[in-house]
């Protein structure tokens, strides 16, 4: 419920879920900042947006949402997530998969291994996890 007693709708919970869930990969690698955190509100925004003209939609916001910070975060600072998997070679960023689905994952593509769903990078990065 929110704050007056209505019941929060499944498009709110969606797009709160996805917040959530990048806000704590974001911290998982100490990127948080403010204007990170803006980063993440205009893509819950322009995602509200989405998945009401497509309520189906709505298990691939979190996915959609990772993805648009991934892309922010490229044109301002460079490459994130950075595979924790690979020790050498070139840094290289995770990528989200399914690009369009359900239960969004980090994956190396260069290793072809999942690293993490999107919201535990934590686990993946030897940060504390959050269960």
């Amino acid at each position: 419920m929110d704050p007056s007693g209505h019941p929060i709708s499944p498009l709110e919970q969606a797009l709160h879920a996805a917040r959530a869930l990048v806000l704590a990969d974001l911290a998982a690698n100490e990127v948080a900042a403010a204007d990170v955190v803006s980063m993440v509100e205009d893509s819950v925004v322009q995602r509200r947006w989405w998945v009401e003209q497509w309520p189906d939609g709505a298990e691939f916001v979190a996915g959609l949402v990772a993805q648009d910070v991934q892309d922010a975060l490229l044109e301002a600072y460079g490459r994130w997530p950075l595979c924790p998997v690979c020790g050498s070679g070139d840094p290289h960023a995770l990528e989200v998969e399914p690009e369009l689905g359900a239960d969004p994952h980090w994956v190396c593509h260069q290793a072809g291994v999942k690293v993490a769903a999107v919201g535990s990078l934590s686990s993946a990065t030897g940060g504390t996890p959050s269960s």
